[in-house]
């Protein structure tokens, strides 16, 4: 179901009218019109989410009213606008522009329903994990506007020197006598996602990927480097620092009552331990094996329709006005989101967002490709199985999930 935005539109409409008129008493004839000197002109619809509106309704009106043009802004369900933009491109009925996570783009692509986009010099000014998520078999279909990840929270009243390493973080937390040396949520399902960092330490990274980027449908976790991660899932669960017991929940509480001097989490935990009053700092995540902690990193971005209307527009707002550091600026004032944009980025203040946008810049973007989908339970279960000691062998149980992943894939 959509639902539009009346007064977004009625603005957004009022911003023409006020552009062509103030064009028309304000210049001679030989001065071009806002239109007329970026060559685009006409209309275009754009579909938002809930979750993502607020990021976008200031910065869509600026352009409008620069440019000159209507812009309709669609609010989409978040849980419907990905399934009703892969159905509608194709009929013709969906919209110029849609914005949205990067991990859609393996289904758009291989639906058809999104354009290249071509960023040129302007990749440059990107982090470049927020680039090369919008990347996918050598070709780019979007530009980023935000990154996030998880990282390593410290409780600086607890400790205020993180070591180089995991196993010497882990030895400091027992030194300081803490109920828990770190804190790394699991539960009984098991939680790959805040795994990873440990993970790719170890060179195991899920999927293979191009030099630009863009992920394989090979996977990456096999061979010696995944076997040295099993091994030290099962170290960290006979030493007790990995518990099925501990998930989201039970960590965050212990972190507040000041069990552990760390955590590993995102944002959305950290910002509820400063509102509590704690005195906390965000770092990277510690190498445990020897290369570095990279997290997976989600980034927001705008993608142009295969099949755009009015497609010259389209370009010049996603890939023109969107790489803008005035368009990121205001972005990030209106929805929060750590910007994609460096130089953006680095002006933020908000120390604790800083930090996660340093973090998140130097992570992986999460695979968008297909087959991410066959991975997940497989993995996190393998894990758990693991670190509890119900799998005695952990490289063959290693082994053994990465065949029932490819069978999977496979289709088998």
């Amino acid at each position: 179901m959509q639902r539009g935005i009346p007064a977004t539109a009625a603005a957004l409409g009022m911003a023409l009218v006020l552009a062509s008129c103030s064009g028309g008493s304000d210049n001679n004839d030989n001065e071009p019109t806002a239109s007329e000197s970026t060559g685009v002109a006409g209309s275009m619809t754009i579909w938002v989410d809930e979750t993502r509106i607020n990021d976008f309704e200031s910065v869509i009106q600026k352009f409008a009213d620069e440019r000159g043009v209507d812009v309709q802004v669609v609010q989409k369900a978040s849980g419907d606008i990905r399934t009703e933009f892969v159905q509608q491109v194709p009929t013709g009925e969906g919209p110029d522009v849609i914005i949205g996570a990067h991990d859609w783009l393996g289904e758009f692509v291989s639906n058809g329903v999104v354009a290249p986009v071509e960023l040129g010099d302007k990749a440059a000014g990107f982090a470049e994990a927020a680039t090369k998520a919008f990347a996918y078999e050598g070709t780019n279909y979007g530009v980023p506007y935000a990154i996030e990840s998880i990282a390593l929270v410290r409780n600086d009243e607890l400790a205020t020197e993180t070591p180089a390493t995991f196993d010497e973080l882990i030895e400091q937390g027992k030194e300081l006598d803490a109920k828990y040396p770190v804190l790394l949520q699991q539960g009984a399902e098991g939680d790959a996602y805040h795994m990873y960092p440990l993970q790719t330490s170890f060179g195991a990274p899920v999927f293979t990927s191009e030099d630009d980027g863009s992920y394989t449908t090979e996977l990456g976790m096999g061979g010696e480097a995944g076997h040295n991660f099993a091994e030290y899932l099962k170290k960290l669960g006979g030493e007790g620092i990995l518990d099925s017991n501990i998930g989201g929940d039970q960590a965050k509480e212990a972190f507040i009552k000041g069990e552990s001097p760390y955590i590993i989490t995102g944002p959305w935990y950290a910002n509820e331990f400063a509102a509590e009053g704690m005195t906390i700092s965000v770092h990277e995540v510690p190498s445990a094996g020897g290369e570095p902690a990279q997290p997976f990193v989600g980034v927001q971005g705008a993608y142009i329709s295969a099949k755009a209307n009015n497609p010259v527009l389209a370009q010049d707002f996603v890939v023109n006005y969107l790489s803008t550091e005035e368009a990121a600026d205001e972005i990030h004032a209106a929805g929060g989101r750590v910007p994609a944009l460096t130089a953006s980025a680095d002006k933020m203040t908000d120390e604790l967002a800083k930090s996660f946008g340093e973090v998140a810049a130097a992570g992986a973007p999460m695979p968008s490709i297909p087959e991410m989908g066959s991975v997940w339970a497989y993995w996190g279960a393998t894990q758990v199985a693991i670190f509890t000691g119900q799998e005695k062998d952990p490289v063959a149980a290693w082994d053994r999930m990465l065949e029932n992943i490819n069978s999977e894939i496979a289709g088998g």
